[in-house]
């Protein structure tokens, strides 16, 4: 089925219908490395020994909700300290571990030229990249070269993916197809947060908006099965993750970076062509943070109203029990308080729509997560209570209503 939908999706391109561009991948920046929530990361203190790369090349591997024939790629030094340049970019098909599928590794320019510098606290697009060859069942392998020293290093901690780096000193890379440049891996993304790709218009863009949840903690590693990739899969859609691990509405954190509310006009609003967001989130704030239920809802309203005023439905989704899981977030007062907001959700009349994940995960026995979920895919084990695994992710995904999805 989804390989006829990707049939349907191309005769339409070739049909000259018009087309725009959409955002078909996310990397959610959060902090400079190496502060975050990575899982399964390898230590990397030969490969960053200053906490910063030094010219050396990244080849990142990320799978887009949709391939095109016209890509663009965004890069990201918003928590940066220092101007990062950065050159040899190229974007490819992956072909396994740290290789390229051959012949399909093209160039990317930055207005023409082969190198870009990016200001501390800036974004950077780059032009086109044309595709002659389509290869829509692989992943993407973006690599890019960092000259000199980058100081802090703006990044995604946990991308749940494995991607392949370069020695410190090794210089420019990206343009071979082997691995043999790139002996250390690495389980999160630097610097590249978004990819868009030329699409029909009127293709519709979900961005899931979250912590770690919906970041995908205890899904496994290169297993792509996140509830948005489930949910992606399921409705035939593009679906762009947008998840931090430990954020928050309300209010930073250490290690989820910006709030919800902070980091919406650049996670949300500044991507192309999105049409609908659903909303995961509020249990860091109810257990870390102690915020009240008012809180969370003062948030998601303000959340809302910004969105709303940009033609975006939100949907709300429900926050999913943790009672008896960590010392932070499974309480019994925590509980009682993510059912109030839970409440809101529901029944408040804010959303456009709800997505009840807390009724598709919840064991009515013990008020917490069902056995099955529990589990972790990760890296084994009984799970933390917090976070569900691989099956819990698909019930997630299979709970949501898709008649507000359809074309």
């Amino acid at each position: 089925m989804a390989k006829l939908f990707l049939l349907a999706w191309f005769l339409t391109i070739d049909a000259g219908a018009a087309e725009r561009w959409a955002t078909v991948w996310t990397g959610s920046s959060h902090g400079p490395y190496p502060v975050g929530n990575a899982v399964a990361q390898p230590d990397l203190h030969a490969v960053f020994p200053d906490a910063s790369a030094n010219d050396q090349t990244f080849r990142l591997i990320l799978k887009p909700s949709l391939w095109s024939r016209k890509i663009r790629l965004r890069f990201s030094n918003v928590l940066g300290a220092r101007p990062v340049q950065i050159d040899g970019v190229y974007a490819g098909a992956h072909a396994s571990a740290g290789r390229l599928l051959a012949g399909t590794n093209r160039p990317v320019r930055f207005r023409g030229a082969s190198a870009v510098t990016i200001e501390p606290g800036a974004l950077v697009w780059s032009d086109a990249v044309d595709f002659d060859r389509m290869e829509t069942e692989r992943k993407m392998a973006v690599s890019f070269h960092v000259v000199g020293e980058s100081g802090p290093m703006t990044w995604h901690a946990k991308a749940m993916q494995t991607s392949y780096v370069s020695r410190p000193h090794s210089g420019s890379h990206g343009a071979e197809e082997t691995s043999d440049a790139f002996p250390f891996t690495t389980t999160s993304w630097y610097f590249l947060d978004a990819v868009d790709a030329m699409v029909p218009d009127g293709t519709k863009v979900v961005v899931a908006f979250g912590d770690s949840i919906t970041d995908g903690t205890n899904s496994t590693i290169n297993g792509d099965d996140r509830w948005p990739d489930f949910f992606a899969a399921r409705a035939k859609i593009v679906v762009v993750n947008a998840g931090i691990g430990g954020n928050q509405v309300a209010a930073p954190s250490p290690g989820g970076g910006p709030s919800a509310l902070e980091r919406l006009d650049r996670d949300v609003l500044a991507l192309s062509g999105v049409t609908t967001v659903i909303w995961l989130e509020g249990i860091n704030d109810l257990g870390s943070a102690k915020a009240t239920p008012e809180t969370v809802v003062a948030g998601f309203k303000a959340g809302i109203a910004r969105l709303h005023a940009r033609g975006i439905r939100v949907a709300g989704a429900t926050i999913i029990s943790s009672l008896n899981s960590t010392a932070t977030h499974g309480t019994a007062e925590v509980d009682a308080h993510r059912k109030a907001v839970n409440e809101f959700i529901r029944h408040g009349g804010a959303f456009d729509s709800v997505a009840d994940f807390d009724a598709a995960t919840l064991d009515p026995e013990t008020g917490g997560l069902r056995a099955e979920f529990r589990p972790s895919s990760s890296m084994g084990g009984p799970g933390d209570g917090l976070h569900p695994n691989r099956a819990g992710y698909q019930a997630m995904a299979n709970s949501i209503d898709l008649i507000q999805f359809r074309p």
